[in-house]
């Protein structure tokens, strides 16, 4: 086999701390907790473990509003915990990723305490200020029209310093300035501390972000009632932004050679941009998570829309998947995933709760027999699903709350809801479901964030003991692909869709020595699809029968495959 970076026949894991499993009684997922799972992970036969933040925050958008980069936040745990949790992983094969937040630090990190208290002072350069308006009815109004991801204005007016400063998210979360060569300088310090600690990379938070338009000129987009409008080319991966890049590979990364980073870019980045943060010729990072394949389902944008009107377009779905591979193959590595901490489950997105293992095990199979390294997302392996809540009050997200408020203006409550629960990222962020106990065997004391109903019949738990169930299928299915013979295939086998314009069926095929073929079907009602190649036999399928005649299948309801084709099949 070729040699390879270690992370590209890795599989990764992302864990959400605060809700993974708490060791403490305190209600709150912590580091010693992650520790305590170290054995559940290595059996399921995880190499990568992404640990979002868990750095001394006031927590007002769960530990992405970081105040103290070198602390661990006293409800995670102590930094004794977290050199330990990497000791105890490496030692099982497992390296450490943590997530890194660039765009943004919390409004009670000592940095923004100093700026927005003393203009004179270094730290006023950290952060982006700039005055406001004054409207036609003589009121003080923000800078410019721009929007923030949380629904509203981009910016936020500070009593103290007598200036607005930007911040794309929260308005707990100030914007920081990456023109600022100390505030960089700053950033670079913290990354190799951590790195000299022992963790193996960086997943960077919302790195299309860091450079912004510096005209500060209104977005030509019509604007909503509070004035403001979405408009995210002034701020993603604008071309600044790869020079700031280019310095964090110089001062970090080429220090560190085996030192892996992702960077989140979001929905927005086309294949041309991934190639500028992560080509292998003048790529500063190693890949590129975009959010592309995230919501095929027509979820996002429906909130006038029935339950039944959410169906995944397949057709488009599959020529993602190629179209990235296509662009990026030898170019730059690429990771695979479903979702992750800000988007819904993804067997509430593409699956079905009303064949839970079929659509569990489906997915497992699609997305874990793609070229690229897979990503997989607390909860995925046993099923979860989107919450169940029946109230506004569940939903304790600053993004759902901004989003609530703003709604109301045109939907109903119910609407709301149901909206809420199809798109949340409070979807991905519920109480992992360990047993069939008292929350969920996530702790001993009330979570934070209500755990999910269905807790009782989708656990760890129960789960270990079916031979037949998501969690086993999992596992099974992750030795498979780690295997020389499989990985060498999945990875050095070219990737080509097989009837590509099926509205139900997403069949891909990996040519090569060993040619492999993925075949699965999307929907809860039976699929035919026409085998075109001869079958040396099944590595992997989710149903006790299979139902063929003369080259074509009869697929139930999410049935999936994974074929080894004959040698001589003609791909």
């Amino acid at each position: 086999m070729k040699e390879r970076k270690w992370w590209q026949s890795a599989i990764g894991y992302e864990i959400y701390p605060r809700t993974f499993f708490d060791s403490n009684g305190d209600g709150v997922g912590d580091l010693p907790g992650i520790i305590s799972k170290l054995d559940y992970l290595e059996k399921l036969g995880v190499t990568i473990l992404w640990i979002c933040p868990f750095f001394k925050s006031p927590m007002d958008d769960n530990g992405y509003d970081v105040s103290d980069y070198y602390q661990v936040d006293p409800v995670f745990g102590k930094n004794a915990d977290f050199l330990n949790l990497i000791s105890m992983a490496h030692q099982k094969g497992i390296r450490v990723i943590i997530d890194f937040v660039l765009n943004h630090t919390s409004d009670e990190h000592p940095w923004f305490l100093e700026a927005r208290t003393n203009r004179k002072s270094p730290k006023r350069d950290y952060y982006i200020w700039r005055d406001g308006k004054v409207n036609a009815e003589g009121k003080r109004v923000p800078p410019n029209n721009w929007q923030g991801f949380f629904d509203d204005s981009a910016w936020n007016y500070d009593e103290v310093a007598g200036q607005y400063y930007l911040k794309i998210f929260s308005k707990k979360m100030p914007d920081l300035n990456w023109e600022s060569p100390a505030l960089r300088q700053n950033i670079y310090q913290i990354a190799r501390y951590w790195l000299d600690q022992g963790v193996d990379g960086f997943r960077l938070d919302a790195i299309a972000h860091l450079a912004k338009d510096l005209t500060w000129s209104d977005s030509p987009y019509d604007v909503g009632p509070d004035g403001t409008t979405l408009d995210s080319r002034k701020f993603s991966s604008i071309p600044r932004l790869f020079d700031y890049l280019r310095e964090f590979k110089t001062e970090v990364l080429s220090r560190y050679p085996n030192a892996m980073a992702v960077g989140e870019v979001g929905g927005c980045a086309t294949t041309e941009e991934a190639l500028k943060y992560s080509g292998t010729d003048k790529g500063s990072i190693d890949m590129v998570f975009n959010f592309d394949s995230c919501w095929e389902n027509g979820a996002y944008g429906s909130e006038h829309k029935s339950d039944e009107e959410i169906v995944a377009n397949v057709v488009n779905l599959k020529h993602i998947f190629l179209r990235w591979y296509t662009d990026c193959r030898a170019k730059a590595w690429l990771p695979i995933y479903w979702n992750n901490h800000d988007h819904p489950r993804v067997l509430s997105q593409y699956g079905d709760i009303h064949f839970r293992k079929e659509s569990g095990k489906m997915l497992a199979t699609t997305l874990l027999f793609m070229y690229g390294t897979p990503f997989l997302y607390n909860g995925e392996e046993i099923g979860m699903s989107n919450v169940d809540y029946q109230e506004i009050r569940d939903f304790k997200d600053v993004s759902a709350m901004n989003y609530y408020k703003n709604a109301q203006r045109h939907m109903t409550e119910a609407e709301i809801l149901r909206f809420l629960r199809r798109t949340s990222r409070v979807n991905a962020r519920t109480p992992f479901q360990w047993t069939s106990g008292p929350h969920a065997g996530f702790s001993t004391h009330e979570p934070d964030t209500k755990v999910v109903g269905n807790y009782m019949d989708v656990n760890v738990e129960s789960e270990e003991k079916d031979p037949d169930s998501i969690l086993n299928f999992y596992r099974k299915a992750i030795a498979l692909r780690k295997t020389p013979k499989i990985l060498e295939a999945v990875i050095g086998g070219e990737f080509v869709l097989v009837d590509s314009e099926h509205p139900d069926v997403f069949a891909y095929a990996h040519k090569g020595a060993t040619p492999l073929m993925v075949i699965s079907n999307f929907r809860k009602f039976s699929a035919t699809f026409k085998i075109p190649f001869a079958i040396k036999q099944i590595l992997l399928h989710n149903y006790p029968t299979t139902e063929m005649k003369d080259g074509i299948l009869t697929l139930r309801p999410f049935e999936s495959y994974l074929l080894e084709l004959s040698p001589e099949a003609k791909l």
